[in-house]
């Protein structure tokens, strides 16, 4: 069984081949029952998350993620990936969870945004300063003209790092620290606030929000009035409507019906949608994450590293 730790994972996941394979893999699909998840209680933070997520693709391949998520630990992520073959199941590899996560999240917010951001967006802004935002910047500057990265965080001394690092990694783009979330041509956050970051009503013509963190019912990153004013589109329709704290609290207050969901990324995908459709329209992108996406990057990761 191989092994393939953090720094190999992110060699074998390049932006462009992942975010095909992720493209991929909502075209075709595969098995991924919703996600289990279990409180963790902590003791000095507030309450954590144990979840399960398994996916497979008959005959060839299974894998399952295991991921705790414990918010007054650094990073708060933690996870491994072990992927098995589909027929014997005999495993196969046991992969960095963490980085793959990170990955196949971004790679799933630009695929998104390919089909739902302006495609000359220029401006980026990051809500957060973790490693999903960190992620969050290579992807879209790979798939978009990129010139400027704000970085905003509730803690400033926490967006200067992120931002002084990405300038350091000599990025085409100018990286800066953000003392307000400010405006951008592509809104994305990536944090665990259950509260929201940003008054709707900022929000101007034509932006693209890709709304990453808010993984739980009790979770949220955006005001209902945002998604009531913006086309709404999911990476899956069934764990939105359970699990993504934006959608289902706008649900709940009467901001939106679960039928304003435009698309899911299966829609998306497969061309069922034609995602935006002029160059005002906000577009909202919530991501809870899907099982499928492990898979794919996992099968690109083992199948990268055991050919060499």
């Amino acid at each position: 069984m191989l092994t393939i730790e953090a720094e190999l994972v992110r060699k074998c996941l390049p932006w462009d081949r992942l975010i095909e394979a992720v493209r991929a893999m909502f075209t075709s699909g595969c098995d991924a029952p919703l996600r289990h998840r279990h409180p963790l209680p902590q003791r000095n933070a507030p309450e954590g998350s144990l979840l399960l997520m398994p996916a497979w693709l008959p005959h060839r391949y299974t894998g399952v993620k295991i991921v705790h998520v414990a918010p007054g630990a650094a990073p708060a992520v933690r996870a491994v990936y072990l992927l098995s073959d589909g027929e014997s199941g005999a495993p196969l590899a046991l992969l960095d969870g963490g980085e793959l996560t990170d990955r196949r999240t971004a790679a799933a917010s630009v695929l998104a945004a390919s089909y739902l951001a302006r495609p000359d967006s220029a401006r980026l802004l990051l809500l957060g300063s973790g490693k999903v935002a960190h992620a969050l910047a290579g992807a879209y500057c790979a798939r978009f003209p990129i010139a400027e990265i704000a970085v905003w965080s509730r803690d400033p001394a926490h967006a200067a790092r992120l931002a002084a690092q990405l300038a350091s990694e000599g990025r085409q783009a100018r990286a800066v620290a953000a003392p307000d979330p400010g405006e951008a041509d592509i809104i994305s956050a990536a944090t665990l606030s259950t509260t929201p970051l940003f008054a709707a009503d900022a929000v101007r013509p034509g932006t693209h929000v890709d709304l990453v963190g808010a993984f739980r019912p009790d979770m949220r990153e955006s005001e209902g009035a945002l998604l009531a004013r913006a086309t709404l589109a999911v990476d899956t329709r069934t764990g939105a409507l359970a699990e993504a704290g934006d959608v289902v609290q706008a649900i709940r207050e009467g901001a939106i019906t679960a039928a304003q969901v435009a698309a899911d990324l299966f829609d998306l995908a497969r061309g069922a949608h034609p995602g935006r459709t002029n160059d005002e329209e906000i577009t909202v992108f919530k991501s809870v994450g899907w099982a499928g996406e492990d898979l794919a990057a996992a099968i690109l990761a083992y199948e990268d590293w055991g050919a060499e």
